[in-house]
């Protein structure tokens, strides 16, 4: 059987070429501009409030654009970005530790195994440093020492300190900063906000990203808006995995309807396993907790030497039968290595039998002797809410034992294909943050989603839609062009079918074994034989999705269920895909382990003359077999290498 078929390459035809410091800048002058008067004509839609999203309504509608902003949520700030806790990263060099916008590209790169675009991964870091001043100039609190200068911190795959931080509310503390500078704009008239709507088509008019089906989710009205172009800025798809970091309206709906109107979608099967999570208590959770990565800059990840040694409690178990395997295998970085390579490691001493807590699927995050060095109140200081949390959700006082963590499905660094620009393959859909694909390669550092998310809304889309806009304003559309009735009817036809399907299984039932399945098979380690397996049971569980799915309600008001089915709807049709991604690439980078492509000491092996390219996949119909368009990474700067953390 067919799975994909092979098309066409595609190439970033927007990335500037020559010096690399200087691309950014000759891309920004370049790029055609909008006057004013003509910028008060034309008008925007936002899809997503979050860091990326409503720093780029903000700053769109202080340009002199009409904005229309959509989320899902009763209110912007309580997009998904208010959950970051760790940290920004900027290469301020601060400390004076060594650290450049070079190094921030360097360690970029090297972190995402060398499967990122280097044009935009220096960009990302020339503007790092923009960021901090913008967030600091809003009011934004971050930590301090004691002379008055801003505090940094390290995070994994760095060994400098570039980490800007605000306790472990950093997402909340910034997306506030953005919110206020959305408001600002919501008052002067320049922004329309409409909360608790939720988009679920993309209306193409004459090849153009013209507008979207929205639907009321409180009165159940579904309606057709328009722009002379569309911003999606709806994050990323964890949530296929059912339990995940993620908050539990994260989906894939704005990014997967696009696609299916020809968006191409980009490495979907990397996904990013966090490996400071509070391991799950029981079949009961909906949803996982994420204890930051800023939490391994004190303290010290262990499992004990032995496996009987499992069932005792931390403190009787000796300093010499502790085996801190971390620090024993990565001395250069310790604690501090990638994620990725974080959560192999805990994944593989809990497989040998070594892993604490229920199920042995847990290890030991120890502060006890950052406490005995620092004193208890400056750790209370750094991560005293972060402590609260665990002791609230666990019960166990962290002052007084080790934290219990392990791996969970966290951030996804697939997305919507983009160019330089942030333009997908489709004309005037731009995509932004989490949403796209274009930063993190295989595998994101932490501390960098806050980064990017800033960065595309504040920095680089207000620079470059103009580019585009400066062709209009386009022809008016309304509800009547056919295009618009005909994305309309489609939505209309999708939610009358989910309701009258009546059978007997609820959507979570479906959504909990359609995770469970990825899990297995798609999760931390995946192989030929378990990647076929999954896309057999993929699609039987979507057949019988829609015979037995039960929908209660109707859908002319709130109805959570009928929201849940329709993004579980499409959950399927994207796990599908990321387990062909999967499948297709026989090598291991970053978050993508296959268990045929590994080191004789068990590190990811790349295998980068035959997969060094971004996958963009292009939908081809329901039921029949995507295509795949490759885009070469060309390296000059940071050449591909054995990535090492040792």
């Amino acid at each position: 059987m067919t799975l994909y078929n092979e098309g066409e390459p595609i190439r970033d035809a927007k990335a500037p070429d020559g010096s690399i410091e200087t691309r950014w800048e000759r891309r920004r002058f370049s790029a055609k501009l909008v006057n004013p008067a003509n910028k008060r004509k034309m008008t925007v839609i936002v899809v997503g409030t979050g860091l990326a999203g409503g720093s780029a309504a903000a700053t769109l509608g202080e340009l002199g654009y009409h904005v229309k902003s959509y989320c899902y949520q009763d209110s912007p700030r309580r997009a998904h970005s208010i959950a970051a806790q760790g940290g920004i990263n900027a290469a301020k060099n601060y400390r004076n530790d060594g650290d450049s916008v070079y190094r921030l590209f360097y360690d970029t790169v090297k972190g995402g195994d060398f499967r990122a675009r280097e044009s935009n991964v220096h960009r990302l870091a020339e503007v790092s440093v923009n960021i901090i001043d913008q967030a600091v100039a809003q009011g934004v609190p971050f930590a301090r020492e004691y002379g008055g200068l801003l505090d940094t911190r390290s995070f994994g795959g760095t060994q400098v300190s570039r980490t800007f931080y605000a306790r472990g509310q950093t997402g909340q503390q910034l997306l506030l900063g953005a919110y206020q500078a959305l408001e600002r704009q919501i008052a002067a008239g320049n922004v329309e906000m409409n909360a608790r709507h939720e988009m679920l088509e993309l209306i193409i008019v004459d090849g153009r990203a013209r507008g979207i089906v929205v639907r009321d989710m409180i009165t159940g009205e579904i309606t057709t808006e328009f722009a002379d172009a569309v911003v999606l800025a709806s994050g990323g798809y964890g949530n296929v995995f059912f339990l995940s970091t993620n908050a539990k309206g994260c989906n894939v709906t704005a990014t997967w309807r696009a696609h299916r109107k020809g968006a191409l979608f980009a490495n979907p099967c990397y996904t990013q396993i966090h490996p400071t999570c509070i391991p799950q208590s029981g079949d009961h959770q909906s949803k996982l907790t994420l204890m930051s990565e800023s939490l391994r800059n004190d303290g010290r990840v262990w499992v004990p030497k032995r496996a009987e040694d499992c069932g005792k409690p931390a403190a009787d178990i000796p300093e010499e039968d502790r085996d801190y395997y971390l620090e024993r295998i990565y001395p250069a970085f310790g604690n501090l290595v990638p994620r990725d390579i974080a959560s192999r490691a805990a994944k593989n001493v809990c497989d040998e039998g070594r892993g604490v807590g229920p199920g042995g699927l847990g290890v030991y995050l120890d502060f006890a002797d950052a406490i005995k060095r620092l004193g208890r109140p400056a750790v209370e200081a750094k991560y005293g809410n972060l402590f609260e949390m665990y002791e609230r959700i666990t019960g166990e006082d962290p002052y007084e034992v080790p934290m219990r963590i392990y791996p969970a499905v966290h951030y996804t660094m697939g997305g919507l294909w983009v160019d330089y620009d942030l333009q997908s393959t489709i004309p005037g859909l731009f995509v932004i943050g989490e949403a796209n694909f274009s930063d993190h390669g295989a595998n994101r550092l932490g501390a960098s989603a806050l980064m990017q998310g800033l960065a595309d809304g504040y920095f680089v889309l207000p620079n470059t839609i103009g580019d585009y806009l400066a062709a209009g304003p386009f022809e008016k559309v309304d509800g009547a062009h056919p295009a618009a009735v005909e994305a309309r009817a489609q939505v209309e036809d999708r939610i009358a079918k989910l309701l009258s399907i009546n059978g007997d299984r609820t959507v979570d039932s479906f959504h909990r074994e359609l995770g469970h399945i990825m899990w297995e098979y798609c999760g931390m380690e995946r192989t030929e034989a378990g990647l076929t397996k999954a896309i057999e049971l993929i699609r039987n569980l979507r057949d019988e999705f829609w015979q037995r799915v039960r929908v209660l309600g109707d859908g002319e008001g709130l109805n959570q269920a009928l929201e849940r089915a329709g993004r579980v709807a499409d959950f399927f049709e994207l796990a599908e895909l990321m387990c062909i991604d999967a499948l297709h690439r026989e090598e291991s980078c970053g978050g993508h382990f296959r268990a045929e492509s590994q080191t004789p000491d068990g590190e990811a092996q790349r295998d980068d003359e035959r997969f060094s390219y971004v996958a963009a996949w292009e939908f081809n119909g329901a039921g029949e077999p995507p295509v795949l368009h490759k885009e070469d990474l060309i390296f000059e700067y940071v050449h591909p290498s054995q990535r090492s953390y040792k």
